[in-house]
C-alpha cells in the first residue's frame, strides 16, 4: 500500500513539475479522387500527457479527427487506419464537381484548423497541453496530379482547380 502511494504521489509531482506537453500537426494530406471523395492522412505528434491519455482511452485522436472532419465537411468520414503518429479516412462528397469546357472542375471546401483548440479545452489535461493545430504541411492533390501546397496555415482556402 505505502509503494502505491509513493508512485502516485511521485507521478502527480512528475505532473505538477513537467513541462507542458506540446501536440504539432506535422503533415495533412489529401488526395481529391476522380469521383469527388478524397483519401485524408494526417501526421501529427502527441506529448507525453496526450500519449497517456491515449493509452489510458480517455481520447482517441482519429475518433476526436473523424468528428471534426465530419463537422467542418459536413459529409460522413470513415476511419481507415490509425497508428500512435497517423491517422487515415475516406471522405465521401469532399469536392463538388462541375463540368467545364473540355473538362471538370473539382472544388474542395475550406478547412479551419483552429476550432480544434476548443476541443481540447473539453479535456481535463488541456492545461498541460500547448497544442498547434496548423498543419507543418499541407498537400491537395487532384485527380491529375495538380497539387496545392500550404505551410504553417491555421486554415486552408476553398481550392477549386479544372482537370481537362
Amino acid at each position: 500500500m505505502k509503494r502505491e502511494i509513493l508512485v502516485a504521489s511521485l507521478l502527480l509531482m512528475a505532473i505538477i513539475v513537467a513541462p507542458a506537453g506540446a501536440f504539432s500537426a506535422d503533415r495533412l494530406q489529401i488526395t481529391v479522387n476522380e469521383d469527388a471523395s478524397a483519401d485524408i492522412t494526417f501526421n501529427y505528434t502527441l506529448s507525453w500527457i496526450e500519449t497517456i491519455a491515449v493509452f489510458l482511452k480517455i481520447t482517441d485522436p482519429a475518433q476526436e479527427l473523424k468528428s471534426a472532419l465530419e463537422g467542418t465537411l459536413g459529409v460522413p468520414v470513415t476511419v481507415t487506419s490509425a497508428e500512435s503518429d497517423l491517422a487515415s479516412f475516406s471522405a465521401a462528397e469532399f469536392a463538388k464537381i462541375t463540368d467545364a469546357a473540355g473538362g471538370k472542375t473539382y472544388s474542395t471546401p475550406g478547412l479551419d484548423f483552429t476550432e480544434a483548440q476548443a476541443v481540447l479545452d473539453g479535456y481535463w489535461f488541456a492545461p498541460l497541453v500547448e497544442a498547434d493545430f496548423s498543419p507543418a504541411q499541407t498537400v491537395v492533390w487532384f485527380p491529375d496530379g495538380h497539387e496545392e501546397t500550404f505551410s504553417d496555415q491555421s486554415a486552408i482556402p476553398p481550392l477549386s482547380h479544372t482537370v481537362l
